[in-house]
């Protein structure tokens, strides 16, 4: 991807947040045209909301598919995000903060990843098929667990808990606390951008190269787990896109960790925006879990990624 694709992708990026802005049920209904307030009030603070979580996504994505050595790793698919459910509901229950809880589960979720992929990363291999069905039982194991937190939840916050877990922008109001967490987790990996190069040859290699293999990997880690983690607090559990910005990126030749990572945290927060835009005004003035309709974009690209990957 040149410079002038970048550019494109840049103004795609302005413009599909410039229409989140000024697209809305009201303007949809004709019900009075823009309102100032309505704008600044309501929907900047969530386009901000949406924007951050989706960046901080696809950072998360990145990492765990550097960390893994594999190009389907997904902070959602490989149960991280289910783990930082977990933890944010237990904490909502135990009346503690929902942003440690959800840090903890996800760091724990993390670390039985890491734990339980150690021998393939190990052997020098992908093993895609045995890692990807490991992070698919860790999902099992967190999506049970929080079904069984919800018939303990009481009434009055059920819904909102239901609503909250499938993914739900509408009540985000700490947005700029995920813009300068993804500006935050950008910058370091574009600091590290060679060791994460060299990280994606193999331990082996980078070894053989000087790097610390086992401190990156707890690196990588620790920034894949706390963006999941920040971005499950103030949105819920969204899929796909970790999954989905960093491969598209790669399928349109973006190679390099210093260009993939503001890129994706780029689409990330484009990608997430455009689908809280379809989630808000597809059926309006009626509104959709955005994380369904994520799960609705990222599932047939996922499908598509394993055909191609069988081909």
């Amino acid at each position: 991807m040149d410079l002038t694709d970048q550019r494109l992708t840049l103004v795609a990026a302005l413009l599909i947040a410039g229409a989140a802005l000024l697209i809305g049920a009201a303007l949809l209904l004709g019900s009075g045209g823009l309102d100032a307030q309505v704008i600044l009030t309501l929907r900047a603070p969530r386009v901000t909301a949406a924007a951050g979580v989706g960046a901080l996504l696809a950072l998360s994505g990145l990492a765990m598919q550097v960390l893994l050595r594999n190009p389907l790793a997904d902070p959602y698919v490989l149960g991280t995000s289910g783990g930082a459910a977990v933890g944010a509901l237990l904490a909502l229950l135990l009346g503690l903060s929902l942003w440690l809880g959800a840090a903890a589960g996800a760091l724990l979720a993390g670390a039985v990843l890491l734990v339980l992929a150690r021998s393939a990363l190990a052997e020098g291999d992908d093993a895609s098929a045995r890692l990807i069905l490991t992070g698919a039982m860790i999902a099992a194991i967190t999506g049970a667990t929080t079904t069984l937190l919800l018939t303990i939840t009481p009434d009055e916050y059920l819904r909102g808990a239901i609503f909250w877990l499938v993914g739900d922008l509408s009540g985000a109001q700490q947005g700029w606390v995920c813009v300068l967490a993804a500006v935050v987790f950008t910058l370091a990996l574009t600091l590290r951008a060679r060791s994460v190069d060299r990280m994606l040859l193999g331990s082996e290699a980078a070894a053989l190269l000087g790097e610390p293999v086992r401190r990156r990997r707890y690196e990588l880690l620790l920034a894949a787990s706390l963006a999941a983690a920040i971005a499950v607090a103030t949105a819920g559990a969204i899929g796909f896109v970790g999954l989905v910005v960093p491969q598209l990126l790669r399928f349109a030749g973006v190679q390099r960790t210093r260009d993939l990572a503001w890129m994706s945290a780029l689409g990330g927060g484009a990608l997430l925006v455009a689908a809280d835009l379809a989630a808000r005004t597809v059926v309006a003035p009626m509104e959709l879990p955005v994380g369904a309709v994520m799960a609705l974009i990222g599932a047939p690209l996922f499908i598509g990624f394993l055909l191609r990957g069988s081909r």
